[in-house]
């Protein structure tokens, strides 16, 4: 036997908050700041923002290791924050999540079109996501009731380690039954979930204004004027950078257009 490289994709794997649904990625980061005025702490949006794409135990822990962030801390409760302390605003971020997950379920625009064209090419749809499987009950759950269903979910507590680290990516190519990683293609809106592509071995495509690079809704992405959005998008494009994505488009409604140039550079021999 010899090794035949993949011509064609066999596989996306979408992220969820800020990839497919809820533009901006609103859900997860405004619960961080409200669980964190619970302990009397100040959080800021942008703070809030600064892990996005990782486990939410280590967002918690990413956010409580900012010295800034640590010594606000430690002037409202009176010791620094400890493992402990993380785990104590976990639960406290939990049902919060839960409660509001409702808020911030919508479809972002085009991207059940992108989907359906994907389906076309005979790709299978796998998602991965930064929430616990608790939470992406409640985010699947909302999904399939505004008309998009996964063919496989992998939550953030359901392997070893999340992102930035492959398990996850690479649990949906073993339930996907899909025969190499290079016929792969991971979407995600953070650092971490292109890092994760990146470590799986897969082609990798960031999303610079649809989720929490951005961090606008989708109508005052709309009504940037054509200056601002390319300042802004420069910026975000530039925060990719050390990732190294193969591609970065504005929002998930591009993607099949790149699939169609992967699908050509497969057929020419080349690999992620």
């Amino acid at each position: 036997m010899h090794y035949q490289s993949p011509e064609r994709l066999q596989c996306a794997i979408l992220d969820w908050a800020g990839t497919v649904v809820d533009f901006g990625s609103f859900a997860p980061t405004q619960i961080f700041v409200e669980a964190f005025a619970e302990l009397g702490v100040e959080l800021s949006l942008a703070e809030a923002r600064g892990p996005m794409g990782m486990g939410k135990w280590e967002h918690i822990r990413a956010l409580c290791d900012v010295p800034a962030i640590a010594a606000r801390f430690e002037a409202a409760v009176g010791h620094a924050p400890g493992d402990a302390d993380v785990d104590a605003l976990y639960e406290r971020f939990m049902p919060l999540q839960i409660a509001k997950i409702g808020a911030h379920s919508a479809l972002i625009p085009g991207a059940l079109d992108a989907i359906a064209a994907l389906r076309e090419r005979g790709l299978k749809i796998g998602s991965c996501s930064g929430y616990p499987a608790v939470v992406m009950e409640q985010v699947v759950a909302r999904a399939r009731d505004n008309g998009y269903v996964a063919d496989h979910v992998v939550a953030s507590d359901e392997v070893p380690k999340g992102r930035p680290h492959p398990a996850q990516a690479l649990a949906n190519v073993i339930a996907l039954g899909v025969s190499d990683v290079a016929a792969c293609v991971k979407v995600d809106d953070t650092a971490p979930g292109i890092l994760e592509g990146r470590s799986a071995g897969m082609w990798t495509v960031a999303l610079t204004c649809s989720g929490n690079a951005l961090g606008l809704t989708y109508a005052e992405y709309r009504d940037l004027d054509a200056a601002e959005l390319a300042e802004r998008r420069g910026r975000i494009e530039a925060q990719f950078a050390p990732s190294q994505p193969h591609f970065m488009i504005d929002t998930l409604a591009e993607l099949p257009a790149v699939v169609a140039e992967i699908d050509a550079r497969l057929a020419r021999g080349e690999r992620p």
